[in-house]
């Protein structure tokens, strides 16, 4: 099979692999929509993976070929690309997302930019008719979007203001509107992804706006003290953005929190237990007509063309939103 297998930094193939092999809890999924994530950029070219090489994509989705069990056969179906130890003290309370152990689909594992993957039976998600392999591929983004909203827990008719506005952020807009916002605004180094912004009906943020609570999604430093200094007091942050290097607060930002007496939250990930799933819901938001991803997909290249889309996102030859690679699509 052919795959995005990453073989030291910046040293992604197009090769051949052999195609896996199913363990008894294991089905094999033939791929059909892998998304880029921004993380994936500093992993190909700065950071790389746990080992090499490793067929990276976390963002995937496909169609069950292969269950001895016959119970996925012919399904379509969302994957959930985090592998929980199940012994850990957050395992036991089903916060899979806080495992201590855990593995991971396209970094510590071989991940979705392959046309064929070996897939844990407890990581599918059924995908629903009406909902494309590209929506089913952005149920991640989606699921972190929802889960970190959720935290603001938006009462209706608040305004509401995101850092960055690139796919996640602009799902996590989505999400507000859903929970009962009024407005949503954006502020973003890239003037390009604020205008995208405002075509999908969202507002850019001006400093005379009141803000009722903050998701800062970019874990830079500026960012989250004009998020600090925008938000009224009692109100609420949560703070989403991986950051890249160390994040450092001046004593006048820090006096945000402390004279305004800010609730600040940190969210990472998504939910995937019995309860409180994020995947489930998003696909039912999606399905239901609650969600439109489909307008942040700004393009698709085949997984032969991989590293040009790597290095267009890389460059910023061209604006983008959400970067998706498709496979097996002649089939």
């Amino acid at each position: 099979m052919k795959v995005a297998n990453l073989h030291a930094i910046n040293d992604l193939r197009y090769e051949e692999i052999d195609t896996p092999t199913c363990s008894e809890d294991e089905v094999l999924v033939e791929v059909k929509s892998c998304g880029i994530c921004g993380s994936d950029i500093p992993r190909v070219f700065t950071k790389g993976t746990y080992h090499f090489p490793t067929v990276i994509g976390h963002e995937f989705s496909g169609i069950v070929v292969e269950d001895r069990l016959g119970e996925f056969t012919g399904k379509r179906v969302a994957v959930f690309p985090l592998l929980p130890c199940f012994e850990c003290d957050s395992c036991k309370n089903e916060n899979y997302a806080a495992c201590v152990n855990y593995d991971y689909y396209g970094s510590r594992r071989d991940g979705g930019m392959s046309e064929y993957i070996a897939v844990k039976r407890w990581n599918l998600v059924l995908l629903p008719d009406n909902i494309s392999y590209d929506e089913g591929a952005m149920c991640e983004p989606i699921s972190v979007g929802r889960h970190a909203v959720k935290k603001l827990e938006i009462q209706k008719g608040n305004n509401v203001l995101i850092s960055g506005a690139g796919p996640i952020g602009i799902i996590a807009g989505q999400w507000a509107r859903c929970e009962g916002a009024a407005d949503v605004y954006y502020f973003d180094i890239d003037k390009r992804k604020i205008q995208f912004a405002i075509k999908l009906g969202f507002k850019e943020y001006k400093e005379n706006v009141r803000i009722d609570c903050v998701l800062e999604g970019t874990g830079h430093s500026d960012a989250i003290k004009k998020c600090l200094n925008a938000v009224k007091p009692f109100g609420k942050v949560v703070l989403m953005g991986n950051p890249a290097g160390d994040v450092l607060f001046a004593q006048n930002t820090y006096w945000y929190i402390l004279r305004k007496e800010l609730t600040v939250l940190g969210t990472w990930n998504s939910s995937y237990a019995e309860k409180n799933n994020d995947w489930k819901a998003s696909l039912k938001a999606i399905s239901e007509g609650m969600l439109d991803v489909k307008p942040l997909i700004t393009h698709r290249y085949p997984l032969s063309k991989c590293n040009e889309a790597f290095n267009m996102m890389k460059e910023h030859k061209e604006f983008y939103n959400k970067v998706m690679l498709t496979m097996n699509r002649d089939k």
